[in-house]
Formats: structure tokens, sequence, C-alpha cells
């Protein structure tokens, strides 16, 4: 979203979706995986919404849509293509919205090739890298960012381009060349409507098993939702995400969004569900490589030689990313203070670099051939949350030392003596290294501090009870372990040490344990002078060293000294919007790129969808919620010749972070595998892909080695697909849920669903057990046979799909084997993130092996589907 829009977070909020007139749920079961906010969904039918539920599997939140969709795992972006396609060929696009707003005009370069001239794959593609050069999809005239053209010599490639890029919006030009007309055969328009001419009801049906009937329904009910009178929305969580091509099923839903004018409007938008409270959080804040607080892109070994530099490049002329300085500058300044000075570029050199990919799953990699001593693990479970959970076991056994905090002994902490291959004997205890740290965490009742959630609401929680014992929450120890390795550096003169030296680490202390005070922590990520003012929002970040702000879209959320996350005004006090619950980023803002709820001219497209609009009398934005818009700037504005960030953009241009000013249904850059969404195949798949010869994304991450073999696609011996699922009553990798003693009554036994019909074809029983293979390992599961997961027709041939939820482990009152041993490691090209939503197996009776038999099993298979390993 972050690539189309501009910013990498939920364009609405939950509550919202009581307003939409049809919401399509697509890779998510809302109603079992977020209940609560489900019920807005319940909301918008009882006021007569349409709800579609499109997903392999019938479930709670099937039950209560009007309707159910079955579709393959996998097959998402041939299905939103579908109605990309019906939209176009019908002329059924909101072309008022779709003008102005986004760049269906634009000319692009007239040497882009599609993958419908190159059988799969766009122009750039280097087969030896494995990766784009992407200088053929600019805007005609227009040069490709710094960050995304040829590396510097010597330096390694960038992987992480496009993750940095769609994090913090388009850094494109301006468009040197537009056609109105939308008849230009190099405009967006014209290249989006070949692109997906191909992906009809009848290519639908063949590829995902999609009735036409079905999909045509879904199709029209989005087009009668949606334009002056109406809207719709989108909702996705990791059914999306979680494939080789996720980003391009988010790309694709923004395209369909953007063409019916459905972005920045009351009820409308994608809704991003995040899987639990405060993952939006961890990307804002982050916990990931290759971005720094607020969606700052971490600087590349070897791209910029000071601060100016990375500023010149990843900042931009227009939107609001033109405050590149301001913002990280402030960020500087809150974390070294007095150190940072104009005079040393406000310490920016005390900043790591990046030299490649350091996502996760490389580093489980590195850690298999030794250039990895030491892992912190911290609210995850990567011996059962992370995909092939066997190679992550077998890698911590090859650590020096490993910390894991949680609130009792989890499979990652326990694999050294109880993990599944000490029984085949691939490990024994006693040839383990790893000296294991296990140290108890507090619970989130038992600690201050701040969710930010699925719709970008910080909100404050207060510690209920003190932790008990030795347990203790994540700032403690973080803050603690920062204290002591300063103290003991305390008086080196190494200019490698001094970032540590030189932090503001100075956190006011509460407590009997010198617990850091969490709001003095959320003030100083909202901002303030140089004074000690409390900032009121990023608007007022300097660049000139005055103010100090630990994450720039969250300044305002201790404005005026106050917590504005702490508040609770009932809805029943105030409008619906309800902004004075918490405090949403950036600026309280509940429904992001909101000046596209007004037309062109600043007037409501209709009275029924008035959200935001321009007020003559005032001169400036009003409405019902912040306007996402510089406040004052009409609509009639037109930018000069110098003008520079947000005043580079015309009055009429929403999408405030991109540096256009427009939403993206071409992305020039900012994604790794393509300009457009393309139909791929996952990387394991039972059946061809018939648009193309090109299989799967040709650009998707492979970690190829020993401990992670791939199932060979259109094999025989792996015949089915398999995928993952969360319960109601387990959390995650099951630490939370699987020791409750309740919860684990609930859901007793790991369990894998199937069809009759497949129970019939392979014998299987219901509440029996069943063994379920594929070239990484085999596991058991009892059976549920249930028609909830129905055969489907792909391609002329019945195709049957095994659902498998994730939540079992070794450890805990309910036990059973990991679904996550079976997956491989096949990442998306842009955020790296694993494919467990499709990938093939086989299935028999019976329980699995055990010991060497078990290895023999697994062997057997791959010998037979001919998988060298």
């Amino acid at each position: 979203m972050g690539t189309s829009f501009g910013r990498g977070g939920a364009t609405t909020f939950q509550q919202d979706l009581a307003n939409a007139d049809c919401i399509v749920i697509q890779g998510s079961n809302m109603a079992e995986c977020h209940p609560v906010g489900f019920q807005w969904v319940m909301e918008a039918k009882a006021r007569g919404a349409k709800i579609i539920h499109v997903d392999p599997r019938f479930t709670r939140t099937s039950a209560v849509a009007d309707l159910h969709v079955p579709l393959r795992a996998g097959s998402d972006i041939a299905f939103l293509g579908g109605i990309v396609n019906h939209i176009l060929q019908n002329e059924l696009d909101f072309r008022e919205y779709v003008l102005p707003y986004t760049n269906a005009s634009v000319i692009i370069d007239p040497r882009f090739q599609d993958t419908e001239d190159l059988d799969g794959l766009f122009s750039g593609w280097d087969p030896e890298e494995r990766r784009y050069s992407i200088e053929t999809w600019q805007y005609e005239g227009v040069e490709p960012p710094a960050t995304a053209s040829e590396d510097n010599e010597g330096a390694e490639p960038d992987p992480a381009s496009g993750d940095r890029h769609g994090s913090h919006g388009g850094l494109a030009g301006r468009a040197q060349r537009t056609d109105p007309t939308l008849q230009d055969p190099n405009c967006v328009y014209q290249i989006l409507k070949r692109h997906f001419a191909r992906y009809t009801p009848e290519l639908v049906e063949e590829v995902c098993g999609v009735p036409k009937h079905l999909f045509a329904e879904v199709a029209d009910a989005l087009c009668a939702n949606s334009g002056r009178e109406r809207t719709s929305a989108f909702c996705y969580a990791v059914g999306w995400t979680q494939h080789t091509v996720g980003v391009q099923y988010i790309r694709t839903a923004a395209i369909i969004q953007l063409l019916l004018g459905n972005i920045g409007r009351p009820g409308g938008g994608i809704l991003a569900l995040r899987g639990h409270a405060s993952i939006q959080g961890s990307t804002d804040v982050p916990t990931l490589y290759n971005i720094l607080p607020g969606y700052i892109p971490m600087p590349f070994a070897g791209r910029y030689d000071d601060l100016q530099g990375f500023i010149d490049v990843e900042g931009g002329d227009g939107g609001y990313w033109g405050h590149m300085d301001a913002y990280i500058i402030s960020m500087l300044k809150a974390w070294w203070g007095d150190a940072a000075t104009e005079a040393n570029g406000y310490c920016f050199d005390h900043l790591p670099r990046i030299s490649g990919d350091h996502s996760s799953y490389v580093t489980i990699n590195d850690m298999l051939d030794g250039k990895v001593k030491g892992f912190f693990v911290v609210g995850e479970n990567p011996a059962v949350g992370s995909s092939n959970s066997k190679m992550h076991r077998l890698a911590m056994a090859k650590l020096d030392w490993l910390v894991v905090r949680d609130f009792q002994e989890i499979e990652s902490a326990s694999f050294w003596h109880d993990g599944p291959e000490l029984e085949t004997g691939e490990m024994r205890t006693t040839d383990i290294p790893t000296e294991v740290f296990l140290l108890p965490a507090a619970a989130h009742t038992e600690k201050d501090g701040t969710f930010t959630n699925t719709q970008r609401l910080l909100q404050w929680h207060h510690k209920a009870v003190e932790p008990e014992g030795d347990c203790r929450s994540e700032l403690w120890f973080y803050f603690h372990l920062g204290r002591i390795i300063r103290e003991k550096l305390a008086g080196s003169a190494d200019p490698r040490d001094r970032p540590l030296l030189d932090l503001t680490w100075d956190y006011r202390l509460v407590g009997d344990h010198d617990e850091p005070d969490a709001e003095h922590v959320l003030a100083e990520m909202s901002g303030v002078t140089a004074a000690g003012t409390a900032l009121s929002g990023f608007t007022e970040l300097r660049a000139d060293g005055s103010t100090a702000c630990g994450v720039w879209i969250y300044s305002g959320s201790f404005a005026d000294g106050v917590n504005q996350t702490a508040r609770r005004r009932p809805g029943d006090e105030q409008s619906w919007v309800a902004s004075e619950w918490g405090w949403a980023w950036p600026s309280n803002r509940r429904i992001l790129y909101n000046r596209a709820s007004a037309d062109p001219d600043g007037r409501p497209w209709s009275e029924r969808k008035k959200y935001v609009w321009w007020d003559v009398s005032k001169g400036e934005w009003t409405g019902e919620d912040v306007p996402d818009f510089k406040k004052d700037m009409a609509p009639g504005y037109r930018p000069g010749p110098d003008a520079h960030a947000e005043m580079a953009l015309r009055g009429d241009e929403p999408f405030i972070m991109q540096s256009d000013g427009l939403g993206w249904l071409f992305a020039p850059h900012g994604v790794n595998d393509g300009p457009l969404p393309t139909h791929y195949e996952p990387h394991e798949s039972p059946v061809t892909n018939p648009l193309y010869r090109q299989q799967a994304n040709p650009a998707r991450d492979l970690l190829s080695r020993a401990e992670n073999p791939y199932n060979p696609s259109l094999s025989d011996v792996f015949p089915y697909v398999m995928t993952t699922y969360r319960l109601t009553e387990h959390h995650t990798a099951g630490a939370m849920s699987r020791t409750v003693p309740y919860l684990a009554e609930l859901q007793p036994e790991f369990f894998c669903e199937v069809s009759p019909e497949l129970a019939a074809e392979r014998g299987l029983q219901d509440n029996q057990w069943a063994t379920i293979i594929s070239s990484r390992t085999a596991i058991e599961a009892r059976v549920l046979v249930t028609n909830r997961i129905k055969p489907l027709v792909v391609q002329g041939h019945t195709l049957h799909q095994v659902g498998l939820p994730y939540h079992w482990g070794q450890r805990g009152l309910s036990t059973g084997d990991s679904a996550n041993d079976l997956f491989p490691l096949a990442l998306d090209p842009n955020v790296h993130i694993q494919e467990v939503k499709a990938a093939t197996c086989d299935i028999r009776p019976g329980r699995r092996p055990h010991g060497q038999a078990l290895l023999d099993l697994v062997a057997d298979y791959r010998r037979r589907a001919g998988v060298a390993v």
C-alpha cells in the first residue's frame, strides 16, 4: 500500500466499515481471527451492505457473509485481475475520480514491455542476477530514483529496495506527458487494459476454480457499490501477504479501489488486518532491518557520503517526503541529543549501514553457515511459528548463545533437549554448543505502554498488576541492557563505541525495579522543541536541530504534554469518527488520503458520502476528520517551478506522500517484481501457469540448501495444495494459549481439514490419524473430514486442498506436530515473507513413523519426486 498510495498502513479504520455498501474479505478469516473488529462488518450488513468472503475454506466469516467464494490457495491475482479486467472492458471505472487522482493518464517510457509481450516477464529482467532493472518502467522522460538505479560500483545489490521504497511512498518525478483522453497506447490506462485483457471469467474459472457466475456476482457487486453515492471496502490479512507474490496481491486490490474511487472515502479503502495487537507498531517503530522509525530508509553501505547525500537520494522534491531532512535530523537529535550537531552531521555516521538482505530467513541461513554467533528471540517462537521450523531449530543449534524472553519455556528455548530432531538423530544434546538464556517476560497486563493496531491507532494500556518474581518488560530489559553495556564501555576511546556512549539514555525510572517510564518514551517519540515544549505534530519538525522526535509519524501523540493515546472518551459523547479515542498516526487522521473524499473542486462527491471538503468561507479544509492535506491549500492551487515538498503538489492531488500526488495504478518503482500485478503460480504448485511460460514469480527469493529442499511443481508425488491458518482459540505459535487449560480443552489436538472427496480418495477417516508429507519432513494430525473445504475444478481436473492450523508444538497442555515444519523458505522479493499459504504435499492415513523411519519416509518421497539434496 505504500507503493500504491504513499504510506504502509491501512487506509481506513475498522469502525468505518459500518459505512460500506459492499465489503470483500479476502485473505482473511476475519470473524475468527479479528472477532472484535468484525462487529463493524456485521453492522454494515445490518445496514444493507453486501458481505463477500473469498477463501479456500468455509469459515465462520463465510457463514455470516452473503456470498462465499471458494478458490484455490495461491490464485488470488487471477481472481482480482479478472475484476480489474471487468471494470476496464466495461468502462465501469469512476472516471471523474480516476483522471485527476490516479496516474491513469501518464505516458510510460515507450521502451517498456509487459508480461504480455515477454511471456511472463517485464522489460529489464536480468536472468543471471534474477532481478529487474527498472529504467524502462518510468514515466516518459523521468529518470529512475537513485536508490533503484544501478548500484554503485563495488556495492552489493540492494534486495531491500522494494520494501524501502514501498514503505515510504513514491520518489518518481512528476509526469512529463499525460493523455487525459486515455487513448494513447503508452498511457497507464491502456497498458493496464492490455495487461489484464486475458484475465477473463473463463480464465478465473480455469486458474482459481471459481465458477463464472460466482465471479460475476463479486465483480458486479463491487462495481454497483462504488461511485459518487456508494463505496466498497477490502479487508485482508496474512492470507494475502504470505505468498511469493504477496505484495502484488495487495497491489491488485489497490488498483481495483483506485479504479472504483474507493480510496480516501468513508466506507471504502483497504483495511490491512494485523495479526495481533501491535504488529502495525512493530513496523512503524520498527523491528525491521531495512527501515528506521517512521519508515525512513535505513542507510545503505556505500550509497551516501554524508547526511545531505542521504537526504538528496531518499527525500524527493514533491509531497511530504520532501521534508526528509526534518524527519531524520529530528530523529537523530532524539537519539543522540547534544552530541548531534550540524558540524558532525547530527551523528548520521552513528547509524549502522545495511549491505544487502539481512532479513530473518537470511539470518537463519547465516546461522547454519556459522556467520551468526548470537540471537535474541523476543515475542516470537520460530521453532514453531516460522516456515521450515525444522531449519530454524537446526540453525539455533549452531549458535554460541541464544536469549529467549517469554512467559514460559517455549520450543525455541527447549529445542536442545526436547526438539523432534533429537529423536531422529539429526541433533544430539551433547553436541549442541548453544548456551540458552531463558529470561521471564512480563505479560501485557503487567506493563504500561501503547499498542498500535490494525488501523494505525495508538492505544495506551495501563499496568494492571506488578509482574511476579523476575519477570520484566521488554522496555526494562533493553534499557538496562543498554545501561550495563554503556557502563562497561565508559571511558572507551574506540570510535565504534561512540554511538552507544552518545545515546540519550536518560529515561525516567519508576517503581521498585527501576522500570523506565513508558510515558517518557512516548513523549520522546512524539517530539519536543529545544526548549522542551511538546510538539503538536510533524509539521512542526525542523531540519536545523531545534526539534527532537523519535518517530516522526507519531509526532503529536503527546501534544500539550498530554498522553493523547490514553484518551477514552465514550463513543456516544463524540462524532462517529471517535477522534478522541486513542490517537491515530499521522496527526490523528482516521481515513488516509481523505482529500479524495471530495471532488477536484473540493466539493463532496455526494451528501451521502460526505467526509472532508473545502470550506470557501474559511479558506480551509474541514469535515468529519483531520484533513489529510495542507489545511489551507485551496483546490485551485497550482505550484510554481521552484515549489518544494507539499507545495509542489496541486490543490487537487490527494496522495500527499507521493511525489506526484497521485494514486499509482502503475508503479514505476517501489516493487522488485514488476510495475503491475501478474498471475504466477506459487513456488510449489500442482498445475501449470496457463497465462505464461514463466511459471512462478521470477524474482522470488529462494534459499536452496540441504535443509530447505523444494517440492517440484507438477509432481504426482506431491499432488495436493496445503495452506495454513489460525484458530480463534489459539494464539500464533501457541505459547500464550496451549498452556491455558480452558483453551487447550477447546482445541485439544492438532488437526487437518480435508474434504469428504479427498478422504475417500486417500482412505482418511474422521478423527483418525493422517500423515502429511513434503520434501522437508512429515507430520501427523487428526483428520477432520468436512464440507468446509471443497474440491475445485482447476484446468479441467479435480484439485484437493489440505488445511492446517499452525499453532502446535511439543510443549504445553495441548501438544502436536508443527504445521510450519512442512513448508519451505520461498519468499516474496519485496518484504521477504514466507509462502505458507500455498505449497504442495501428500497425505495418507495413519500416524507418521518416528526416528530413522521418519527420515527414510521423507527420503523415499524425495527420491520418487526427483528432489536432489
